[in-house]
């Protein structure tokens, strides 16, 4: 026997709407989801009410009305309409702005309250193929975005957030904060989202939440879980279009191109890579564009393309050298030698150009020492360790992969993990002895930690 749906009931109050109007709404919210058989009347809301559930993705739908109706984000199960496709629609980049808005919100919810269920959600191999291509395309038709921004004090208070978070995630990792910055979007930046603004302000502040969004998809990142990651990159990188930043969605690609590369799809993430540079055109950010070299260079290292990988490390310091700070916008503030230092001597690492590769993360740990990043001294280190082992060296090695565990031990991260377990694979030839067996030992101590 039917129940009543009293979560239904409870929020249709709430947001104070007639059987009709959420009707008339849900209606009107089909056609821009592409839905236009989907028409209710207040019979058939009558009928949700009592106890019956509307199929798919017609819960999505009300669930949006709702959200917008409210200025909080309510999902299917707060409904009773049963789970939302949060996962699958997270990947999915949306022409529509409400949708889009709709679609990160319910993410932001569920990252915070069903981890779970989240932490399952899988990496989509080519799922960064339409929203790239659609990113570039519309870019490259916008006009130029004014270059004065609008100092409003909610989008002010946004961007100050951006900046304390952002440096949580360079000196602790990204598993430090990455809640409190889910929720602090959901209560905060997505309900100035659904408001009516002026063109520039809805600008403005969609360029503060597609930045806001990026971090937390890099967090996510920087802890393992890249389905969620995915999913944060890609709708960061739909608001990034609706800023008109072309500089800003440049960097959410290279985002998506490094973690293209890192999950074994090299070839991918040179073609993200090579998308952002494209996108950027003649509004170039030197620290991108650097950055998108850089990245660029890891996939090709990866494909066994010696000329091209050292060819784009070339791009990448050219670019690095016109790098101005005070002229960069704010995300861009971790492009900087340590950075750019330890990617190169990553991508030497993989070419085998073990003295090369030293050199870079000789002068990248020197950076990340005299700032105090621990997450990029230990990567670092881990490189610089790996350039040892290549040239049979194992007490260097073993000094060096000392050093990047009292690191990792400093920060929450995943990355921080996957190199030490890197060191521990190159070491494997040099068998039983005693100093690999130290350091076997140490990092199964930091791992259960």
């Amino acid at each position: 026997m039917k129940q009543m749906n009293v979560r239904l009931t409870h929020w249709m109050m709430r947001s104070g709407l007639s059987n009709t109007e959420l009707a008339r709404r849900v209606t009107r919210a089909a056609q821009a989801w592409d839905q236009p058989h989907i028409t209710p009347n207040a019979t058939t809301v009558r009928r949700w009410l009592a106890g019956d559930e509307p199929r798919q993705p017609t819960p999505d739908i009300i669930a949006d009305v709702l959200s917008a109706e409210v200025g909080y984000r309510v999902t299917t199960y707060d409904l009773g309409l049963g789970e939302s496709r949060t996962a699958e629609r997270s990947l999915v980049y949306d022409r529509s702005f409400p949708a889009t808005v709709e679609a990160v919100a319910d993410l932001g919810r569920a990252d915070v309250e069903r981890r779970k269920f989240m932490a399952a959600a899988p990496f989509a191999a080519v799922a960064a193929v339409g929203p790239s291509r659609n990113w570039l395309l519309n870019t490259l038709d916008q006009e130029p975005a004014i270059a004065s921004r609008v100092r409003l004090e909610d989008v002010s208070a946004v961007r100050n957030m951006f900046g304390e978070f952002q440096k949580m995630d360079v000196l602790q990792g990204g598993g430090s904060g990455r809640l409190i910055l889910a929720e602090y979007m959901n209560q905060h930046v997505f309900p100035l989202l659904r408001r009516t603004n002026t063109e520039a302000v809805r600008r403005a502040l969609c360029e503060a939440a597609a930045e806001q969004t990026y971090l937390l998809g890099w967090m996510a990142y920087d802890s393992g879980e890249h389905g969620t990651a995915q999913r944060y990159l890609i709708q960061s990188l739909r608001l990034a279009e609706e800023s008109r930043n072309a500089a800003l969605g440049a960097h959410v690609l290279a985002g998506m191109a490094d973690q293209s590369t890192l999950l074994g799809n090299p070839e991918e993430g040179r073609r993200l890579a090579q998308a952002g540079r494209a996108g950027l055109g003649k509004r170039t950010s030197p620290a991108c564009l650097a950055d998108l070299w850089a990245l660029e260079a890891r996939a090709l290292s990866k494909l066994g393309d010696k000329a091209e990988a050292t060819h784009a490390v070339v791009q990448s310091e050219a670019a690095s050298e016109r790098i101005r700070p005070e002229e960069e916008q704010e995300w861009a503030a971790f492009i900087d030698p340590a950075y750019l230092h330890g990617e190169h001597a990553n991508t030497f690492r993989d070419l085998g150009n073990a003295e090369t590769a030293e050199q870079h993360a000789r002068r990248s740990i020197e950076h990340a020492r005299a700032q105090k990043r621990a997450r990029r001294g230990a990567m670092s280190q881990a490189a610089l360790a790996a350039s040892y082992l290549q040239r049979k060296d194992l007490d260097a090695a073993y000094s060096a992969g000392i050093r990047t565990l009292k690191l990792s031990k400093q920060v929450k991260s995943t990355r921080c993990i996957e190199a030490v377990q890197d060191l521990q694979r190159r070491m494997k030839p040099f068998g039983k002895d005693r100093r690999v067996a130290d350091f076997n030992e140490r990092a199964r101590e930091l791992v259960a930690a």
